[in-house]
């Protein structure tokens, strides 16, 4: 078993609730064109994290463990640490500039749910991995 699960309406609400930020981007909203500033870059841009795989909590030292392991799979990749925020919860991600493909294999190596991706001036768009 993968730890993948479908998503529910109330997990696709909390994602679209939620907005998300990492250094050099800007604050960014599923179904919403980002507001860069200047050119918008080329090619996806994934938003993606290793904590809580499957949507369950797990401990503070857990999750900071797989984001450590997550960056040792982004070495040599262009990415900024970031966070997924709605109201007073918030959990860490990575913005990763890699072709989705690559992004959702990570995803998936990390039991991810979905991720969020960037393209140019499209609108942010969530992909769900289940």
């Amino acid at each position: 078993m993968t730890g993948i699960v479908p998503p529910t309406a109330a997990v696709h609400r909390a994602y679209r609730l939620s907005t998300y930020h990492a250094h050099g981007l800007p604050v960014i909203r599923i179904d919403q064109p980002p507001r860069w500033r200047g050119r918008a870059p080329k090619g996806d841009i994934v938003l993606l994290s290793a904590c809580n795989p499957g949507g369950r909590l797990r401990a503070d030292g857990w999750n900071r463990r797989m984001m450590r392991e997550l960056a040792r799979h982004l070495r040599g990749v262009p990415h900024a640490l970031g966070e997924g925020r709605s109201g007073r919860w918030s959990e860490p991600l990575y913005a990763v500039r890699v072709p989705l493909a690559r992004g959702l294999r990570l995803a998936r190596l990390f039991r991810q749910n979905a991720v969020v991706v960037l393209h140019g001036t499209r609108p942010a768009r969530l992909v769900y991995l289940a």
